[in-house]
């Protein structure tokens, strides 16, 4: 073999390995996948980043995870900046919507106020806890341990940030 066909062997060999890390580290930025399951009607939003779904013919209140939008009924906090823009934007996309959730084994099933923690899956696969980070209208909030989506939701904050998106816009939260 000659060594200019054995370069370009390594390099393709390369590229092939690179691109099949890439792809099962997330890198590419994939959409995560839908989750099979159950769907639910969301039959009101509380917040950015509380809903409340019909589960079972019973109402659960469902705290998104790996994210924290500003407040708006917290009881010992005023409204925060953008915290009614996300409320409202949360409400668009999800009030009466059916909805997939997915737990993460890390985070525990609920949290100290008995909220489901879950990620929240549109009609279309999408994953809107991601979709609120990177339109700017939420934090990644990471509680205590890492959570499944935590590097996908960090590089949607950045995304955001460097685009200027929502909270994150000249002007509107100083």
């Amino acid at each position: 073999m000659s060594k200019k066909l054995h370069n370009r062997l390594v390099a393709a060999v390369s590229v092939l390995v690179f691109v099949a890390l890439a792809y099962v580290g997330g890198l590419l930025g994939q959409r995560t996948p839908e989750p099979a399951g159950e769907w639910y009607t969301v039959t009101r939003v509380v917040d950015g980043d509380t809903i409340v779904v019909t589960k079972n013919g019973m109402e659960d209140r469902v705290r998104l995870l790996g994210i924290d939008t500003p407040e708006t009924v917290h009881p010992t906090k005023e409204v925060e900046c953008f915290g009614k823009e996300a409320s409202n934007f949360t409400t668009h996309h999800l009030a009466g919507e059916r909805v997939q959730l997915e737990t993460d084994q890390t985070q525990g099933l609920r949290d100290q106020h008995d909220r489901l923690l879950a990620y929240v899956y549109l009609g279309d696969g999408s994953l809107f806890n991601q979709t609120l980070v990177h339109e700017g209208y939420a934090y990644e909030y990471t509680y205590d341990e890492p959570y499944k989506y935590q590097r996908v939701f960090r590089q949607a904050e950045r995304d955001a940030r460097e685009q200027k998106d929502g909270l994150w816009a000249d002007g509107v939260c100083e």
